[in-house]
């Protein structure tokens, strides 16, 4: 029987939870959220998320929950080769592991062996060792989409009331998602930068299933920065397919035209790249897929367009004459590569 064939269950049909996770407010607000699931207990996490012969892609098209506790690091040393926009003290948390979308070239499909969604549940045990290593600037939404989550586990929310309690702290929140409306009562922090992931029309129906379209992203741009919030576009990663200089100059104009891209605190560019080693297991995971086709050298690190710098300026040109913005940044690498996923699911 072919993929196309198959039936698969609804996401989150059948929810693994580890036996002590019922005591904290975000197991009892995803088991409200899902009262029909099945609900199957395991002694750790782990058991589910690291079988061996798992196939990242089937999962993908019907994801199962687990529920975890989070036990020794609560937060990672942000990598050298990651923006950190020229903020000392760079950190990054991952309270949730894998996302609700499914891009074609997303990193986390060649770093966990699974494509099942991993929610820790103990947030105040992550803001609580945070707290202790401030100041700090923290990248909140790493390795998945938090604010895409919100409606299930409120993490951003515990979030916000951390960076009001504590100026020292300083966050991203970067997402693909059209959850604005999630947070929108919360009233703006100067110590808070919302940040959307933009991509061409195209781009996004084609490589970024599940993820809302530009119109939508943009949308909650505008609204968040009406509403006063700091806010940041990232054209990261650019992808390359056939047009896609075009695309992205008529992106550079949507942006102009629909935001009020003066007031942006900055706008980052990147190229797509990746790890060496995520990047051999992304091509065997698809090896038909036309992101993964396109010729890479691997260079800095990582596995790079030949003609990056060239992407890079191109971009960075049309952006610093279409839309003004304050200030522009050529993104470093948002894949840490230093670290592999054995190491960080064993550090989890």
């Amino acid at each position: 029987m072919s993929y196309n064939k198959l039936i698969y269950n609804k996401y989150f049909s059948h929810i693994y939870a580890e036996e002590d996770v019922w005591g904290y407010p975000a197991a009892q607000k995803i088991r409200a959220a899902f009262p029909d699931s099945v609900y199957i207990p395991i002694r750790h996490y782990k058991d589910v998320f690291c079988k061996k012969g798992q196939d990242f892609s089937l999962q993908k098209r019907g994801p199962k929950l687990i529920l975890a506790v989070k036990r020794g690091a609560m937060y990672y040393k942000g990598s050298h080769m990651c923006d950190s926009f020229g903020r000392g003290g760079f950190i990054y948390t991952s309270e949730i592991m894998n996302c609700l979308y499914n891009c074609e070239y997303c990193y986390l499909r060649g770093m966990y062996p699974s494509a099942n969604v991993v929610i820790f549940v103990n947030q105040e045990d992550c803001l609580s060792a945070v707290e202790r290593v401030l100041p700090a600037y923290i990248c909140v939404s790493y390795d998945t989409d938090l604010l895409a989550f919100e409606h299930l586990t409120a993490f951003v929310h515990g979030w916000m009331r951390f960076c009001g309690k504590h100026p020292a702290a300083e966050i991203e929140i970067r997402t693909k998602s059209a959850g604005f409306n999630q947070i929108e009562n919360i009233t703006p922090l100067p110590n808070v930068t919302l940040a959307w992931t933009i991509s061409p029309d195209e781009a996004a129906a084609r490589f970024e299933n599940g993820a809302p379209p530009l119109a939508a992203r943009l949308a909650d741009v505008s609204e968040a920065l009406d509403k006063g919030w700091t806010a940041r576009v990232c054209v990261d990663p650019i992808i390359k397919f056939k047009g896609w200089r075009e695309a992205y100059r008529e992106t550079a104009l949507i942006i102009k035209n629909t935001v009020g891209v003066e007031r942006l605190s900055g706008v980052s560019v990147g190229a797509f790249r990746v790890s060496p080693g995520f990047y051999k297991r992304m091509r065997k995971l698809s090896p038909y897929s036309e992101v993964l086709s396109y010729p890479m050298v691997e260079r800095d690190g990582g596995m790079r367009y030949p003609d990056e710098a060239e992407i890079v300026s191109y971009l960075s040109k049309l952006i610093h004459t279409h839309v003004n913005a304050p200030s522009i940044t050529k993104s470093a690498p948002v894949v840490n590569a230093l670290e592999s996923p054995a190491k960080k699911i064993a550090m989890a």
